[in-house]
């Protein structure tokens, strides 16, 4: 029973990392390019939101209708590419990973979904 418990763990964290599917054209960061593109600067996205991942650990995203979430953020060097996991005050959390598309930064979550960054300040 351990064995299929395990197999199912090491299965599942397998299927997750590769549902971020990069571009073969992206330009994936590494945790080094991460901490020097993401952390303790604003992303505005193309939607209005607004996320900052400051280098106290926490986290906020200003959604465009002024609501706001919050939360805490860890960076994880997974190999060859830098993941960012977000525990947000409401309970849940999410690994996101960032990539350049050759002209801006991308966000990638866990299940694929593509949000490009209008502006990073």
């Amino acid at each position: 029973m351990r064995i299929l418990t395990l197999l199912g763990i090491v299965f599942a964290s397998t299927a997750t990392a590769q549902e971020f599917a990069p571009k073969p054209t992206d330009r994936v960061l590494d945790a080094a390019a991460m901490a020097e593109k993401v952390v303790g600067r604003t992303h505005e996205f193309f939607d209005g939101g607004v996320s900052f991942f400051s280098v106290s650990g926490t986290y906020s995203y200003t959604y465009s209708d002024g609501g706001r979430a919050y939360g805490a953020w860890e960076l994880r060097d997974s190999g060859n590419d830098g993941v960012i996991c977000t525990s947000f005050a409401a309970g849940f959390s999410r690994c996101d990973m960032y990539v350049h598309d050759g002209t801006r930064l991308v966000l990638i979550t866990e299940d694929g979904t593509r949000f490009p960054v209008r502006n990073a300040s």
